[in-house]
């Protein structure tokens, strides 16, 4: 009989983490999924129980060294090794680039690029000498495309994007498999959390109405985030592996088009005046439909 796989989710105590946690133990794997706060993961244990899987808990914030190190020392001590590590914590972050503090850009890249960066520390030496393992980064479509009026959010996606293809060069040599899954509009308490719109300066009303227009028509098309954790199951079991998984509302159509849209058409794109306008001409471009009525 093989040995039982290993699989470490972080943030997984919503959307997500949580859905990728449950779904990896249905297939057969131990899952530690880790948490900042394990008193408010009643709903993750609720839903793996529900499931009829278990969920071990382990808490650890990946914005902080001593924080995944001591939570990689007690992963390792109760499961001895992991085989795959899906990074998926992080956290939003609205703003246009001339209205962004700099302490949010900090935030934002501390949680959702030197965080990945953190937890793969910490699996990659015992994964480098068993010669085997899988690292899966969570960006977004918002790692191919800048969305509007996102800029921090934005800039930590694209550069998981670039840590994660440096990541699958280096470490292909030591069997060691990294694979980027890049959701569009999933169901998960993100969105909610996420209705910052600064407007500091008062001239870019245009700009956060029409971010706040793509997700509310993604809210209403959400792909259910075990859909997520069904693509990033399928990118650590394929025999046939790619580098990029998108997936979910727009995250295909987006993703895919990046490198294909004349730069003059999406400079265009911003100097369009009218919303309906706007929506019809992102509709040519990207043919996802972002009208809610």
């Amino acid at each position: 009989m093989s040995e039982q796989q290993v699989a470490v989710v972080t943030g997984a105590n919503s959307g997500i983490g949580r859905a990728t946690a449950i779904h990896l133990a249905q297939q057969g794997m131990r899952v530690l999924g880790t948490v900042r706060a394990a008193a408010k993961a009643e709903k993750l244990l609720a839903m793996a129980a529900a499931a009829g899987v278990t969920v071990e808990i382990v808490e650890l914030d990946v914005a902080d060294d001593e924080s995944v190190r001591v939570g990689f020392e007690q992963i390792f001590a109760a499961a001895g090794r992991v085989d795959h590590l899906v990074n998926s914590a992080g956290v939003g972050g609205n703003a246009v680039a001339e209205e962004c503090p700099s302490d949010l850009y900090n935030d934002v890249f501390n949680i959702n690029v030197t965080g990945a960066v953190r937890c793969a520390q910490a699996v990659l030496p015992a994964m480098r000498e068993r010669q085997s393992g899988t690292i899966v980064n969570i960006t977004s479509v918002a790692g191919r495309i800048a969305a509007l009026a996102q800029s921090p959010y934005v800039a930590s996606k694209w550069a998981l994007e670039g840590v994660s293809e440096g990541m699958a060069q280096e470490l292909a040599p030591f069997g060691i498999r990294v694979a980027i899954v890049e959701p569009g509009v999933t169901k998960s308490a993100i969105f909610a959390k996420n209705i910052d719109a600064p407007n500091s300066t008062g001239a870019y009303d245009d700009h956060y109405r029409r971010m706040f227009q793509f997700y509310g028509a993604g809210m209403m098309n959400a792909t259910d985030p075990f859909e997520v954790g069904k693509v990033i199951h399928h990118a650590i079991a394929t025999d046939s592996p790619v580098l990029r998984y998108p997936v979910s509302w727009a995250g295909a159509e987006m993703a895919g088009l990046h490198d294909r849209i004349d730069d003059a058409d999406w400079l265009e794109l911003g100097m369009v005046a009218d919303d309906d306008a706007y929506m019809a001409r992102f509709q040519e471009i990207f043919g996802v439909d972002i009208r809610t009525s």
